[in-house]
């Protein structure tokens, strides 16, 4: 049976964003991503974690069944780089800090951004 492919190697690891933000220039891919396809993803090339808020770490950390760090860095996205993206179904107010409870009374999905070039 052929792996879909997300499964297929990369020689980046994963990076974990709390939005669709193009961290350079390039052509970049977005599409939908189930729980289970991120665990594998991040199972099979390891994390670098781009999050940047407390509560959306823990979340992740819990979905994703992988100790998720909050980790406030400047991250440049590498041509070939898979990225998992929690995306909120509703942007929160300016300068709106978000608790782990309001994230998920929210509502959010996983998105695979993927830097083609």
């Amino acid at each position: 049976m052929r792996k879909s492919n997300m499964a297929e190697s990369t020689k980046f690891p994963i990076a974990l964003f709390n939005g669709t933000v193009a961290t350079t220039n390039g052509l970049y891919k977005i599409s939908d991503i189930s729980t289970n396809e991120a665990k594998a993803l991040i199972r099979e090339h390891g994390h670098i974690s781009a999050i940047g808020h407390e509560a959306t770490a823990e979340v992740m950390s819990e979905i994703l069944e992988a100790k998720i760090e909050m980790n406030r860095i400047q991250f440049q996205q590498e041509v070939g780089q898979k990225a998992i993206v929690l995306k909120l179904n509703v942007r929160p107010a300016e300068g709106v800090i978000l608790s782990r409870q309001e994230i998920e009374a929210i509502g959010y999905c996983f998105k695979l951004m993927e830097r083609l070039a």
